[in-house]
């Protein structure tokens, strides 16, 4: 397995701490609401199968990664599939992003097929 460093989505945004504190989790509460230790979700995201949506500034001017509330769904599914099929980690995460994917065509082709002027 080749190791990579620990990345900084190009995405994720900085985010003041007062700056909407209810849309985001932090490293602590997703590794609760998915049930792994710090430790492993740390693990995770340095290998890039779980990214930060965005750095929290604190006070200090120091930035810590949060996540939305959806990741921690995302989590669970990919554990399980880990867990319960034997999966590895990466083969999960890219099993649980084609399904998203999946779903979001289905989605916009449902909406599409509702709008008989398009």
């Amino acid at each position: 397995m080749v190791r990579t460093a620990p990345r900084t989505p190009l995405h994720a945004a900085i985010v003041g701490p007062s700056q909407r504190a209810e849309e985001f989790l932090s490293s602590e509460a997703l590794a609760a609401a998915a049930g792994v230790s710090p430790t492993t979700l740390a693990r995770l995201v340095g290998l890039g199968l779980v990214e930060p949506t965005a750095l929290r500034a604190n006070e200090h001017g120091l930035t810590a990664p949060v996540f939305s509330a959806g990741t921690a769904a995302r989590l669970r599914r990919m554990l399980r599939l880990h867990r319960d099929l034997g999966v590895n980690l990466t083969g999960a995460a890219i099993i649980v992003d084609l399904v998203d994917q999946l779903e979001r065509m289905e989605r916009d082709s449902a909406t599409k097929e509702r709008r008989p002027w398009t």
